[in-house]
């Protein structure tokens, strides 16, 4: 017997967000059945809302899960009903594979299953996100929420956290590593905190002065206007990593030279054409690197999550309603949010 679910819905492109009623699966041996408290809005979902992506219609976003277990399959060990838990931005894989067996899901050679706009690759069902009262997830994808993390607060640790601890644990970031980060936003204050967490010297880069306050009770230990030619001047050399989260076309030249020797610039927050042309010159003379990343594996993200809990790392978040979903989209275009939008989807109650 499917299970009956609530949610919110963009019917076609572009269009605002409305009640929408559909069913989940009949629960299989291994899976959780989810009661959802909270749900992070992630750029995602309105790239997906407003088909800047390829979008399956009707689309239910959200991949920043966290709530409550309701119901285990018969199969299921390793969670128990009441149990606090968390999804993120996929429910599924090949599990065979190279990247699989590593523990790297996200990079599944088939094609990781996401939370909401794929296909299940079971029964070819469409999965449905985070914007609703009820989620059905295979346990391998299930993560265990620490006891002491309040939750409305974890919900962004699904995806703006776990995009940037993936390449801070990939370079070794540790005790006196010198990082970057490239942006002050959901993505930026996350690995802010998490470098911070691991031990390292934190610097942001920003195009506008203001932030110096915000970005100093986050645990940043200078600021650099990117505008500003002398100040990038002082700190060419000097960077192991650079965590570049700016989500829009932008020039990383002029970030290159600030990399020391081996150092690594990798963007989490665009995927498209790089412009202008990237001079490859100081890549070569200092063997530097311009990588990407995505999100981590399941077992890397529970890690994080463990981290978190013992270090006391959440995200700042502004909690709404989901019926004002489509004013918190308008803001977060312009970055009127510190830092990270979550729906609390008791609010779902009020249709």
């Amino acid at each position: 017997m499917t299970i009956n679910v609530l949610g919110y819905a963009a019917k076609t492109a572009k269009a605002n967000l409305e009640p929408y009623h559909f069913e989940r699966r009949d629960p299989r041996p291994n899976d959780v059945v989810i009661d959802i408290l909270y749900c992070g809005v992630c750029h995602s979902d309105l790239h997906h809302v407003n088909g800047d992506w390829s979008t399956l219609y009707p689309v239910v976003p959200g991949h920043e899960i966290i709530g409550r277990v309701v119901r285990v399959g018969a199969q299921v060990t390793r969670f128990k009903v009441g149990d606090a838990v968390g999804v993120g931005c996929m429910v599924d894989s090949c599990q065979h594979c190279n990247p699989c067996e590593h523990g790297l899901e996200q990079y599944c050679e088939e094609g990781a299953t996401l939370t909401y706009n794929s296909l299940d690759r079971h029964d070819q069902m469409p999965t449905f996100g985070g914007y609703s009262d009820k989620i059905v997830v295979s346990d391998k994808f299930v993560l265990h929420i620490p006891d002491a993390m309040e939750l409305k607060s974890a919900a962004p640790l699904l995806c703006a956290g776990i995009t940037t601890w993936s390449p801070l644990r990939h370079w070794q970031v540790k005790e006196g590593s010198k990082v970057a980060v490239v942006g002050l936003g959901g993505l930026g204050h996350m690995a802010i905190k998490l470098a911070k967490g691991l031990g390292a010297q934190v610097t942001l880069f920003t195009r506008s002065a203001g932030k110096e306050a915000d970005a100093q009770r986050l645990g940043v230990d200078k600021i650099v206007i990117s505008q500003d030619e002398s100040q990038m001047a002082s700190v060419k050399g000097q960077f192991d990593l650079i965590i570049d989260t700016v989500p829009y076309v932008h020039d990383l030249n002029a970030y290159i030279p600030t990399l020391s020797l081996s150092g690594t610039i990798v963007l989490v927050g665009y995927l498209g054409d790089l412009e202008p042309t990237l001079n490859t010159a100081p890549l070569v003379m200092g063997r530097k690197s311009v990588a990407g990343s995505v999100i981590g594996g399941i077992a890397e993200t529970q890690e994080m999550l463990d981290f978190c809990g013992q270090h006391g790392i959440t995200s700042d978040v502004e909690i709404i309603n989901i019926q004002d979903i489509d004013k918190a989209y308008q803001r977060m275009l312009k970055s009127d949010v510190k830092y990270r939008f979550v729906i609390d989807m008791a609010s779902l109650k009020n249709q």
